[in-house]
């Protein structure tokens, strides 16, 4: 068991999708069912901030379809609007296009396909900013166990939980799991994987998709994840953040 590492406290992240500059949330990783909602971008990171978000989790839809960068203005303002930290990710295929994002005020990246497809670069990436700086996002279809990549367009036949403990090899410290099945749905995660990624390597582990509820949270604590990642539960008001730090010790 590695769960004695794991530090006490647990981070909730607010997640803020972008398209367009607008915040939309998807249904099961599908560009084709998204909902979009009213409140900017900045003005729904700082109501994160607000309620006691300990980060926030800001991802470009339109990069990540791209391959580049796309909403660098809207992430600005996101960072410009709030004190506490902004990961982002979302179509980062170099170095350069991580610059900016640090040049911005953004705290971490995420990587995605880079890290699957290229791992000589992500190698790149960890010399250049340290592992603190790079987070990897593993998306996963087929019961939460083979990877996804590009926007969660295309498939392997990775397994999730053998890729994590190749990255943990190569100096990578942090990854956010998510199952693709369930993200968006306000059903509940993937104990099971996260459970399984929190045992077999000493990586913090963020978990995604489908986390709706305190129960979940709390599970999600208890297997020994560092956070979790919420989006349409609070977009759907079926929780908020003050309720969930109010509830949460």
């Amino acid at each position: 068991m590695h769960i004695e590492h794991r530090k006490l406290k647990f981070e909730i992240i607010p997640a803020i999708d972008l398209m367009h500059g607008k915040c939309v949330r998807l249904y099961k990783g599908s560009f084709d069912q998204k909902t979009e909602y009213f409140t900017s971008p900045a003005e729904q990171a700082k109501i994160f901030e607000d309620e006691g978000a300990d980060l926030i989790h800001v991802v470009d839809l339109d990069g990540a379809k791209a391959g580049e960068s796309r909403n660098l203005r809207t992430i600005a303002k996101i960072c410009e609007s709030v004190k506490i930290p902004i990961e982002a990710g979302g179509g980062i295929r170099s170095l350069e296009s991580a610059q900016k994002l640090f040049e911005v005020g953004v705290k971490r990246i995420i990587l995605g396909t880079i890290a699957i497809e290229q791992p000589e670069l992500l190698k790149e990436f960890l010399a250049r900013f340290g592992n603190e700086k790079i987070v990897v996002g593993l998306d996963a279809r087929k019961g939460g166990l083979k990877l996804a990549t590009r926007g969660w367009k295309g498939e392997t036949d990775l397994d999730v939980i053998d890729f994590a403990e190749e990255l943990e090899k190569i100096g990578v410290k942090r990854i956010i799991y998510t199952d693709i099945a369930r993200d968006g749905t306000l059903t509940f995660p993937n104990f099971d994987v996260n459970e399984r990624l929190v045992n077999t390597t000493n990586l913090k582990i963020i978990a995604s998709g489908g986390v709706t509820d305190i129960e979940h949270l709390r599970i999600l604590k208890r297997v020994g994840c560092e956070g979790a990642i919420l989006g349409k539960a609070l977009y759907e008001n079926e929780i908020s953040v003050a309720e969930i730090k109010a509830n949460l010790k």
